[in-house]
């Protein structure tokens, strides 16, 4: 979601389906999305323009804020999290969610450009630069983690998918990325595209991925709340300190507002690696 740089061991090139080329046992990079990559809760950071959509009230982004304070301040353990979800799941439900998809399209650049950590847009690049897929790993809606990847040249996306019926929001959820769906999704899509995770990447703020990063050879804690940075001390582990969000636009080349070839290519990729997990998932419920 290691070491405080990505390393410099070139890989192999870039192939044309977004991952870097196919050989067996190349390590990837896993970051976590929320206080890792951006500075706050990217689901959150949406409250304003989703009221301003209509979508939610005056109090729910009250509510939206204060939770941000807390996740600020206190960080995301387990009863946290569990309630942010059950507030998240009753306020979404009902939603269109192409209104949802519309609406982050309209506003990614303004909400999340200028809460990108500069260490880790420096990070995602040095991974690049080795040869190394980047992949996103956030229990944050895929219809905000999904651009997001998009706009930070993320290879892949896994995120938590709510179960839509006639085109709106149930309040259930299809599959939750958070805890060890976390670790078992690396692990699937280790089997997918040939990674290594020995000797793989993997960064996070948050205790409750602990489980991630104890899949892969070289895990960090960014910005560690203050469970994981117990563990991380005791096991030896890098501590680092994300402290500059920088405008996103003056570090890279972003993607244009509208839709593009490059962009389509990057859903289509996300989109099959969230259909294969799925797909891994439904076939061990039936074993």
């Amino acid at each position: 979601m290691t070491g405080g740089t990505a390393g410099a061991a070139p890989g192999p090139e870039a192939g044309h389906d977004g991952h870097h080329g196919a050989g067996p046992g190349r390590p990837a990079a896993f970051f976590d999305l929320d206080k890792t990559i951006i500075a706050r809760s990217s689901t959150l950071a949406f409250s304003k323009p989703f009221q301003a959509g209509g979508l939610i009230s005056r109090r729910a982004v009250l509510r939206s804020a204060y939770a941000q304070l807390v996740y600020h301040v206190a960080g995301a353990d387990h009863d946290r999290m569990e309630k942010m979800r059950q507030f998240l799941s009753a306020l979404t439900t009902g939603w269109e969610v192409q209104t949802v998809r519309d609406i982050v399209a309209e506003t990614l650049h303004h909400v999340v450009d200028p809460l990108v950590y500069d260490e880790a847009v420096s990070l995602i690049e040095e991974h690049h630069a080795a040869g190394r897929d980047v992949v996103i790993v956030s229990a944050s809606g895929s219809e905000v983690v999904e651009p997001i990847g998009v706009m930070l040249g993320a290879d892949a996306v896994v995120a938590t998918r709510m179960q839509v019926a006639e085109g709106r929001y149930t309040g259930e959820i299809d599959y939750y990325a958070y805890g060890e769906n976390k670790a078992a999704a690396l692990r699937d899509l280790a089997a997918l595209h040939g990674y290594d995770l020995a000797a793989s990447f993997a960064y996070s703020d948050s205790v409750t991925d602990l489980g991630m990063l104890e899949a892969v050879g070289h895990p960090a804690a960014v910005n560690p709340d203050r469970e994981l940075r117990r563990e991380a001390e005791s096991r030896g582990w890098p501590v680092l300190r994300f402290t500059r969000p920088v405008a996103l636009r003056r570090r890279v080349r972003l993607p244009p507002r509208g839709p593009s070839a490059a962009a389509a290519t990057a859903v289509v990729v996300l989109v099959a690696v969230a259909a294969y997990l799925a797909g891994r998932r439904r076939r061990q419920v039936a074993a």
